[in-house]
């Protein structure tokens, strides 16, 4: 049997009236999908000036999306101090329209106005000229989109004299957010909707999370006056020096606490070809959908039809049925389990990223914007930290009996305070190189597992580099990040009745296909069995 027909099955299994969806044409599929989850895609400025001054051209790349899966285009406007010119922009929107894709636009503001001191691309917003290219910049995209997406650039890390004495008295951080909002207030939002009263304008935040505020992007802010907001979900290569070595968890993380800030604000996850394989690339897509995205941003067409990139979107439209599955599953649902706080503008210290790899140690995460008494048991890092805030709520935590881990950094941090930390806590040792926890021993692995786990009625025996997730309409998700094959357990407190283990039983399935996995049921445990770089998920019960 194909992985497409074995995704056909399970769509039927857990979705009533999708039986035949995964024989299909793949548009098909996607259009069938897309009020729950769907792919999109971008046409830089640069590409909207090679592939939309001709017909054929256009119906190359509208075909190419089509094959692909994707129903929604974005159009670039600027990008790199190049604006592209209206009659291509409105030739590629129009052509997409016709053909049945949703369009919006979009703006790079880079090579915008003066650069910056720093990092060249960015700008220095406390100059005139760039404040006032930044309006006429989006005064010409709001003429020709009713919705437009801000690529992750909208930031500055300029030092120049002028900007030191803007800042005065304040932090850098303090400075360049309250000048970023201005800008935001005065140069984006009122400028566009004066030129289109219906526009919708999205800020599109980086993945850098934990360095938000020292560049300008004021999360709660920002996203209290933009009308939507969306995530970069780019984890790429976990084992590349160049783009940080990051945890693919992090995708998780980020989607997760964004959407816990944005609400229904908060719309979909954007990932990238670079610095991936086949695999890394698609684990984006797995992270970004486990997340709560509504949407996967394929950055960007033209760089997928390159020869360098090309096996890595077929790597996603082969595994694209059983993904739609993954999106129809966890749709509208909340992650439950362990609470991992970071409150928006808090500093990393010495931990940056830290519950990216926290993640990846078997325990269940909720990536939460704030601390939340309510859940049964939490991780806190120094992320975690906030002035008079934060120490009742670990007093409080602990009173109540509930199971609490503090990273050693926010122990010491507490210590620094003078607030005695309670014996009851555990300490988890932060190594120098946060990578070291996935090298931890197994009774170092138990003693962080153990209590956070009891909470929740469970207890798992597993590797690291193994992600559990847990979700409140019944979802239960186990993903293998390793090279090697993985045994993960999970055990439980009350045993289940037979009713229960079969339909946990009937509703497992794995990515990238059924081979890649095997689950075993029995009345006190669950037991995957995952291939290199696998996904199983099971539904343990039926509704909340």
């Amino acid at each position: 049997m194909t992985r497409k027909a074995i995704c056909g099955i399970l769509l039927a299994a857990w979705f009533a009236g999708w039986a035949g969806a995964a024989e299909t044409p793949m548009w098909d599929l996607a259009k069938a999908h897309e009020k729950t989850f769907r792919f999109s895609t971008l046409f830089t400025a640069q590409a909207v000036r090679r592939h939309f001054q001709e017909e054929q051209t256009i119906d190359q790349a509208i075909q190419w999306c089509k094959e692909h899966g994707v129903t929604r285009v974005f159009i670039e406007t600027f990008r790199d101090g190049y604006q592209a010119e209206k009659d291509d922009l409105v030739r590629g929107r129009d052509r997409f329209r016709q053909a049945g894709f949703a369009v919006s636009g979009c703006v790079t503001p880079t090579g915008m106005g003066v650069a910056s001191t720093g990092w060249k691309v960015v700008s220095n917003y406390e100059a005139p000229e760039t404040r006032a290219k930044c309006r006429a910049v989006f005064e010409y995209a709001a003429s020709l989109f009713d919705e437009i997406m801000i690529d992750d650039f909208l930031f500055t890390d300029d030092s120049s004299e002028m900007s030191q004495k803007a800042k005065g008295d304040r932090s850098w951080a303090e400075y360049r957010c309250e000048l970023m909002l201005k800008v935001s207030q005065e140069d984006i939002l009122a400028p566009a909707r004066a030129v289109n009263p219906d526009v919708k304008v999205i800020i599109k935040y980086p993945q850098w999370y934990d360095l938000f505020h020292e560049r300008g992007y004021d999360v709660v802010k920002q996203t209290d006056i933009f009308d939507r907001i969306w995530v970069g979900t780019e984890t790429r290569d976990p084992d590349s020096k160049q783009w940080g070595r990051k945890a693919q968890y992090e995708a998780f993380y980020i989607m997760q606490w964004l959407t816990d800030l944005g609400g229904a604000k908060t719309g979909g996850g954007w990932f990238d070809p670079y610095g991936t394989s086949p695999a890394t690339y698609v684990e984006q897509a797995r992270q970004t959908i486990l997340g709560g995205a509504k949407e996967a941003f394929l950055f960007n067409y033209a760089d997928l039809i390159r020869e360098e990139h090309r096996a890595k979107p077929a790597a996603l439209l082969a595994e694209m049925p059983a993904l739609f599955t993954l999106a129809e599953a966890v749709a509208g649902a909340k992650p439950v389990g362990v609470l991992a706080p970071k409150v928006p503008n808090s500093a990393p210290g010495n931990e940056p990223y830290i519950y990216d790899f926290i993640g990846m140690l078997g325990v269940p995460l909720v990536p939460l914007g704030r601390i939340d008494s309510s859940y049964p048991a939490a991780v806190f890092a120094t992320q975690s930290w906030e002035d008079n805030v934060f120490a009742p709520a670990l007093r409080e935590w602990v009173q109540a009996g509930k199971p609490v881990a503090l990273t050693h950094h926010l122990r010491d941090l507490l210590r620094e305070k003078n607030f005695p930390v309670p014996e009851a806590v555990s300490i988890l040792q932060i190594p120098e190189e946060p990578r070291d926890l996935y090298n931890l021993d197994e009774a170092a692995l138990r003693h962080f597992r153990e209590p956070l786990l009891k909470a929740l009625g469970l207890a798992v025996e597993g590797p690291t580099r193994v992600a559990f997730y847990l979700y409140d309409n019944g979802v239960w998700a186990v993903e293998n990040f390793r090279d090697e094959a993985a045994t993960f357990t999970i055990r439980l407190e009350a045993a289940w009745p037979e009713i229960t283990q079969n339909h946990a039983r009937e509703s497992f399935f794995a990515l990238p296909g059924m081979e890649s996995a095997t689950l075993q049921v029995d009345g006190h445990s669950l037991t995957f069995q995952l291939q290199p770089r696998s996904l199983g998920v099971v539904k343990v019960k039926e509704g909340n």
